[in-house]
């Protein structure tokens, strides 16, 4: 009889059927470059300050539903009245002040977007070069970093809020900005190599 040796996760997510698990093993630290995906993605770090990215993996389509699927050009034309709906929507977390950034931030995004490209921007922090870390356990990861205290500083100075230097660190790990696998787990060399393969438009990395 063959033993199947048991696959080694990064300690926070959990058993392999869990919707964590899921998220860890296909998207988290993954390279992403998308300007809509990376939105979407900032907006839902902002959301979920103080609490658990799993309350809002769980929730992930409701917000899509509720935002467009982030589409930042009709989120930025949101009135009170829609404000209103998004308060009664259970699907996503009731949160006026969250909600009314998002609005802001989508209008932020579009201003920003006059100038240069939203993946362009936040990538050029590392001039598009993935930082690969090489932890050994879950002692190792920061809270927060100078660059997402950078990053953090630039966006505040170009209207976004909700976008602190530990929602943005977050947001580096997720996006695959910076590579916090421990170096155990099986998807750290596999994010290793779509990072030195990464190319971001406009960048020349």
């Amino acid at each position: 009889m063959k033993i199947t040796k048991e696959i080694e996760r990064c300690p926070w997510a959990g058993a392999a059927d869990t919707e964590y698990a899921r998220y860890h093993d296909e998207e988290w630290g993954v390279p992403m470059t998308d300007d809509r995906a990376l939105f979407e993605k900032l907006v839902l770090e902002g959301f979920q300050a103080g609490l658990s990215w799993l309350t809002i993996l769980r929730k992930r389509e409701n917000f899509r539903k509720a935002f467009h699927n982030f589409d930042a050009t009709r989120m930025a034309r949101f009135t009170e009245r829609d404000i209103a709906r998004l308060m009664n929507d259970a699907g996503i977390i009731r949160n006026r002040a969250k909600i009314e950034a998002t609005i802001s931030n989508a209008k932020a995004y579009l201003a920003l977007s006059e100038r240069i490209a939203f993946s362009q921007y936040v990538w050029g922090f590392i001039e598009g070069r993935p930082i690969i870390n090489k932890l050994t356990s879950l002692k190792g990861v920061p809270a927060e970093t100078d660059i997402s205290k950078r990053i953090s500083k630039a966006l505040k100075a170009d209207g976004f809020r909700f976008v602190g230097s530990t929602t943005l660190y977050a947001f580096m790990q997720s996006t695959g900005m910076v590579n916090d696998h421990i170096v155990s787990c099986f998807r750290h060399d596999a994010c290793a190599k779509l990072q030195k393969k990464l190319k971001v438009a406009g960048l020349g990395a």
